[in-house]
């Protein structure tokens, strides 16, 4: 694609890439196919494409973005799903996150969406701010059809009807291995502490039963991707440096092999640390730790071969898990085999929907902020994992898991409580819980 940037505007490091992301896309279309909204809206401005030009006009002309860009650009869920698609490898996920970051600071908002924008900013990413929101939410939730903006509906909606309490596991510390083969720190993250305190605990059960000593580090948090993606550079920016800080500190402490990420959106952010901080002063640290992130499929690859001594069976009849890839994982880190590859060695049976290589529609904040193209996209993902009639949906992202997990009576885990189940840890309580289909398997021992 031929740009026409200035000379000046390329002196700045954000529109330089920009422009060299632009030149590489050669208009060929293949995004179109496997891009959702393009699949539901059949717009051409709602495919990687259409957005393409929009960001392109938009920042070449150097004017402050318009509604109509805003739209399209809003609809976008980031599932970079045309990034695995495209022969030219354009980096589509840069360029639509500098068109984000520049459109927040060109663009007023209608007042509800500057406030429903900035509640999400406050709440989401801090666990007890998100837990108090929780509960107002769960008190509400009978109430939510009064509510006149669908935005509300689906906050309300969303809400868990049971709130776990706090885990302390999740507290600064660390876990000793059985035998140590490894140490890592455990990124406990932000709205997974609030939402589902069992997928940390299994993971903590699972690492130090296979060899790693697990640290949760003093001061790390949020990952910075819920306001990265809302275009909100210094809220992103400051809670990502913390995380930076704080294993930067245990690397040059007692050293990592890895920083472990079991939610597959955080981590796609965080190996992208080196990009993001690449002009900042903590460019260097950032790099370091991005370049030990790892999913933790990465590191249970690993650790737990195939013929791993510590698995055991845990059902007479192999289980038939429905694996739910993650747009995070299988396009954002391009991890597409190794959780199928786990399950697989653990004696589950793997499936996957149809429509494998398409969002579910959580994408962070989009189901909360486009819950009507959010929604058409979580019937289809459900109707299409029903179709394979599973004991259990597995999916490696706690956002997939909310939303797949309120439209199906199918149990939904982690697929690393199914690992932690499988090497002698216990049966996952989402299996066994009230209102969901149960699996009432016996245990061999």
């Amino acid at each position: 694609m031929q740009t026409t940037f200035t000379p000046e505007q390329l002196t700045d490091p954000a529109i330089q890439r920009s422009n060299d992301i632009l030149r590489t896309c050669v208009h060929c279309g293949f995004c179109t196919a496997t891009c959702p909204t393009y699949q539901v809206l059949g717009d051409e401005l709602d495919s990687p494409r259409g957005r393409i030009y929009l960001i392109k006009d938009m920042l070449e002309n150097n004017r402050p973005a318009d509604e109509k860009t805003v739209k399209h650009i809003d609809r976008c869920l980031s599932c970079l799903a045309c990034m695995t698609t495209c022969p030219s490898g354009v980096h589509y996920m840069h360029l639509v996150d500098h068109a984000r970051e520049y459109i927040e600071q060109t663009y007023k908002r209608p007042m509800g969406d500057r406030l429903l924008r900035w509640i999400l900013a406050q709440v989401l990413p801090y666990p007890t701010r998100f837990r108090l929101a929780l509960l107002g939410a769960k008190i509400g939730r009978p109430f939510a059809f009064l509510m006149p903006d669908a935005r509300l509906r689906a906050m309300l909606e969303m809400a868990p009807k049971t709130i776990p309490p706090v885990s302390r596991n999740d507290d600064p510390q660390t876990f000793p291995a059985r035998q140590k083969k490894m140490r890592v720190a455990l990124m406990t993250g932000c709205a997974q502490k609030a939402l589902n305190t069992d997928i940390n605990d299994a993971t903590i059960r699972l690492l130090t039963r296979l060899g790693a000593e697990v640290v949760v580090a003093e001061g790390a948090g949020c990952c910075g991707a819920l306001t990265h993606h809302m275009g909100k550079t210094k809220e992103s920016h400051a809670t990502a440096a913390r995380n930076i800080k704080a294993w930067a500190r245990e690397m040059d402490g007692g050293g990592l092999d890895a920083i472990v990420i079991n939610t597959s959106g955080c981590g796609t952010t965080v190996k992208d640390y080196g990009h993001i901080f690449r002009n900042d002063p903590l460019a260097a640290d950032a790099a370091r730790v991005a370049g030990v992130a790892k999913d933790i499929s990465e590191v249970l690859m690993t650790l737990l071969p195939d013929a791993a001594p510590e698995l055991r069976a845990v059902s007479d009849a192999p289980l038939t898990v429905a694996y739910h890839a993650a747009c995070s994982l299988q396009h954002g880190q391009q991890i597409k085999t190794f959780p199928k590859d786990l399950l697989k060695r653990a004696g589950f049976k793997v499936v996957e929907p149809a429509d494998s290589h398409l969002c579910c529609g959580s994408a962070g904040t989009y189901n909360l902020m486009q819950p009507e193209i959010s929604g058409q996209l979580k019937a289809r993902k459900v109707e299409t994992l029903e179709a394979k009639n599973p004991d259990i949906i597995a999916a490696g992202n706690i956002g997939c898991m909310m939303q797949i997990g309120g439209g199906t009576d199918i149990p939904i885990v982690h697929t690393v409580e199914l690992l932690d189940w499988a090497t002698g840890g216990p049966k996952p309580p989402a299996l066994t819980a009230t209102g969901k289909r149960e699996i009432a398997v016996p245990i061999l021992r």
